[in-house]
Parts: structure tokens; sequence; C-alpha cells
């Protein structure tokens, strides 16, 4: 019988390595070789058939790398594949905080026990560290553990300083609720002390005299606490003289508290006064105004399962906020409890084309003072519900407060404003038939919106879809013992509504909407209009 061939004595470099990662794929799932070696030894002995198959087909040679990938994928479609993480190795960090990054990812990685699960965990670590918004790359890679560790592997986590730390911008903004537009820059400062901190300063003039300053603090972590820390404070003053007489200025701190995919908890304590320059405001606007001190604490609960916030064709929605005011003894602290709902759901439908989809939602929202007597008292005046303007009730998630074809502050409750007689005045008719809206403590808002492809190819391209839309809402006092007259029945006959079509051009930043409203419904101090509205929302 012949005797060995001189290259089958001395292995090629490429052999060695090849034999040494033969040997550590057969034993992963193994912490040791005489520890769990019962029950993943029939992975390693079919891993082993299937080496000895390559290197039959490939004559006996060692596997190319196009083999190597196929058997791995095999493996890996076969069932879990035992693998367990040996060492994380951070690298590019030059300011940022080792322990910052671990703290976001090593829970993750040690949990995984199989390659499949490493897998998931990178990809969840990746995302969180880009959403830390101080670096301008990051890439983890997979590497083999050490070769007396079979079946481990090492996590190298790459990362890239952001180059200039500071960084800002400039815009013109929307506010379609409020019909107004603002001229807002802001500053970034990120990373100053390598513990993932941003610091910004932020500024904004509107055209309607409405104007905000403020300065905050965010951390993705504080020691113990695994949640985005913020705190901020701000300045804002917002006129309401157009729809209510009065005008609002805000000196408030805010914290974060919690801050997930889905819930979010935030503490306000903030000085409030409300003006009236005019003069004209009505008997109801001029008792709330003055000073007051709003210590609230708000918990939100938000999941969208939409394909799209400009165009959802399938999917659901849903948002709860929870807001109790009055936190504190002091006496001019607002007391209230605000709750609101909202939720959508989007039907794909299979005829006249693939585009085609059902859009259907409502909302509801409640407040209501609290303490002693507090249905005798009145509920704060900018907390209240108010509804109208130019925002579309398809795109975001708002709670009660869109009606297309009513403008802002265009339904609901209201009161006559103050008549000052001028000096031009010859007669004792009123100078105007203005009235203050008051908003409502009891807010219901439904719609329903078919959207669908037009028949123009260039159309189709940019994504200008047609819909056809069918809206309703109404507004209710309940506070000050006027519940003892709310009637279900007389609520759900006062519904105000509206229906029309439209045209809708969705871009990257917010979606525009030139639609014809049709007003099916409205009372006598309502402000709908039928006719042409524009609306801008943004996602």
């Amino acid at each position: 019988m012949a005797g060995p061939s001189e290259k089958d004595q001395n292995p090629t470099a490429e052999e060695k390595k090849e034999a040494e990662e033969s040997e550590e794929n057969g034993n992963r799932g193994r912490g040791g070789r005489g520890e769990n070696e019962d029950e993943n030894g029939g992975e390693e002995e079919e891993y082993e058939e299937e080496e000895e198959e390559g290197e039959r087909k490939s004559g006996g040679g060692p596997p190319s790398e196009r083999e190597k990938v196929e058997r791995l994928l095999r493996r890996l479609s076969s069932g879990p594949v035992r693998l367990r993480v040996h060492d994380v190795v951070i690298r590019g960090n030059a300011k940022t905080k080792d322990s910052l990054i671990e703290a976001e990812v090593l829970d993750a990685f040690r949990s995984a026990s199989t390659m499949q699960e490493l897998f998931q965990a990178a990809g969840a670590a990746n995302e969180r560290l880009r959403r830390m918004d101080v670096f301008d790359s990051v890439s983890i890679t997979l590497d083999a553990g050490p070769p007396e560790l079979p079946g481990t592997a090492n996590v190298i986590i790459d990362v890239a300083e952001a180059k200039n730390p500071l960084t800002g911008d400039i815009g013109i903004l929307t506010k379609p609720e409020a019909r107004s537009w603002s001229l807002e820059g802001s500053l970034k400062l990120k990373n100053l002390s390598g513990y993932g901190d941003i610091w910004d300063a932020s500024g904004a003039y509107g055209w309607d005299q409405a104007s905000e300053i403020s300065a905050g603090l965010s951390l993705p972590r504080f020691k113990a606490i695994s949640t985005p820390l913020m705190a901020r404070v701000s300045l804002l003053s917002q006129d309401w003289l157009k729809f209510s007489s009065y005008k609002e200025h805000l000196l408030g701190l805010s914290f974060g508290l919690l801050s997930t995919t889905h819930h979010n908890l935030a503490y306000n304590l903030t000085w409030r006064n409300l003006t009236d320059p005019s003069r004209t405001a009505s008997k109801i606007v001029r008792r709330l105004l003055g000073h007051s001190l709003l210590s609230s604490v708000k918990y939100t609960y938000k999941i969208d399962r939409r394909d799209s916030h400009l165009r959802p064709t399938r999917g659901y929605a849903f948002l709860s906020t929870t807001q109790v005011g009055g936190l504190g003894p002091y006496s001019k602290s607002l007391r209230f409890i605000r709750q609101e709902f909202d939720l959508r759901g989007a039907f794909h439908l299979g005829f006249y084309n693939s585009a085609a989809a059902l859009n259907i939602g409502v909302a509801a929202g409640a407040i209501l003072p609290w303490g002693r007597g507090f249905m005798d008292l009145p509920s704060p005046l900018p907390e209240r519900f108010y509804m109208g303007g130019h925002s579309s009730p398809v795109c975001n998630l708002s709670g009660p407060t869109s009606l297309l074809g009513f403008r802002t502050r265009g339904l609901g409750p209201t009161d006559s404003r103050r008549f000052i007689a001028s000096k031009s005045d010859k007669d004792d008719s009123p100078a105007s038939s203005e009235r203050d809206v008051l908003g409502g403590d009891l807010a219901v808002a439904a719609f329903v919106d078919l959207s669908f492809d037009l028949p123009f190819k260039l159309f189709r391209e940019s994504g200008i879809h047609g819909h056809v839309f069918i809206n309703a809402g109404n507004l209710a006092k309940l506070t000050e013992n006027t519940f003892k007259d709310f009637s279900f029945w007389n609520f759900g006959e006062s519904f105000r509504s509206s229906a029309g079509f439209g045209i809708i051009f969705p871009t990257k930043l917010f979606r525009m909407e030139i639609n014809y409203c049709y007003i099916l419904k409205q009372f006598g101090h309502d402000n709908g209009k039928t006719g042409l509205q524009f609306n801008f929302s943004s996602p």
C-alpha cells in the first residue's frame, strides 16, 4: 500500500485554517469539550458529514468560499446554531465612554445563545447606537472567538464620532392646527462630556406674533436609569387674539422621565399668564385671564403599525394621552384631568388598482377639573379641546382636532365679545359681531377616507393621488354644572360634518392637499365654508 504523499504530511496554511474552522464549527454550542457534549453531539456529527460531503463534491480538496457560505446558510436554516459571545471590542470612540456603549449593547449580546439570536442582537445594537445621535456611522462585525474556546464569537463595534460636534439648522415651518408659519432655528452641541449628552438651543418667530426660545439637555441614560432623560426650559408667547381674544405667555421647565418606543412620561412645571391686550374679550374669557401655575405629569402610549404615515394602505395606529394637572399645594395651580384617544385603521382594497385604500379613524377626549366642588369650576382655557383647521386627519395622530372644511377653532361653544364704542361710532350698533371660541370639555371626531391612484402615469410615479372623504365632529361643555343638561342624544344630533374630494401631493417633508369641501351640517356661530381648502400636514 502506498504511503501518504508529501502534501498530506505537510498541509498548507490554507488547509490548516480550514481544519481549524471545521473543528470550531463542529464544536459550536459546547461550553467546553467535556460539557454539553451529549447535547450537541448530533450537531457536530451532522456538520462533519456536511464537510465530508462538501469535500467529495469538490474532488477531495478544500471547499471554496461559495461552498462555505452555502453550508453556513443550510446550517442556519436547519435550526439554531449554538454560539455565545466571548468578548465585545469597541473601537473608534475617542471621546465617548466605553461604559456608555457597553451599557447600550452588552445585555443584548450576553443574552444571545445562538448565531441567529446574535444576528438579531447585532441589528438591535446598531439601531440603539445610531439613535444616540452622536455617531456619524456605526458598524458591527462578528468574528470567530479564540481557537481554544470553540463555539464562541467576538463582537467588534466600530464607531465614527461626529467630526463637528456643533450643528445647526434653520427653516420655515408651518403649524396647520394654528394656521401659522414660523421661522425656526436651532443649535446642537453633541457629546460634550462623552456620555452621549446633547445640548441644544432653539428659537422660533411666527408671522402670527408667536415666539419661542428654549434650551435643553438630553442624556441617553443616567447611571442605573436605562431610559433617555431630558430637561428643558422654555419661554413661549402664543397669540390667540383672533380666535379667542387672549394671548398666552409661558415660562416653563419640563423633564422627560421615560421615553421608549411606545411609552413616554414627562413632568411639566410652567408659569402661565393669559392677557387680553385688545380689551375685547368676552365675559367668560375675562374670568379665566391672569396668572396660574401648571404642574402636571403627562403619559403617552403610542403604537403605529401603518405602512406609511403620508399614505397608509395597511395597518393600524393607536394613541392614548393622559395628563393630570395640579400636582402641588399652590392655590393657583390648575387642577384637571385630561384624557384623549385616537384610533386609526388602514385597509387595502383590491378593486380598481392595487393602491386603493380605505382609512377610518375615530378620536375622543375629555377634560374635567378635580378637587372640592370640581363640577362648579371651569376647565383651563388652553387645555380644552378645539376643532377645525388645515391638518389632515389621515396623516398624524393628534386627537379630536381635525375637521376638514372648518377653519381653525371653527366650531363649538362661543361667547359674544365685549363691545367698545369707538369715536367714529354714531349709533348704538355693535362695532363687530365676532365671538370668542371657548373650546369644549368633551370632543369626538371621526372620518372615512378613500384614496386611489390617478389614471396618469406621471402622477402614479410621483405618488400624487386622489381621495374622497367624509368627516364629522362635535364639542360640548361639561363643567360649571352644565353636565346636568348634557344628553348623548342631543350631542349626537348636533354633530358637524363635511364631505369632499381632492388631490394629495406627498413629499418627504410634508403632505399637501388641495380639497374641495362641502359643509353638510353646521350651526349659526360655526366657521365652516364650502369651497377649496389647502391643507399641510407633517408626518
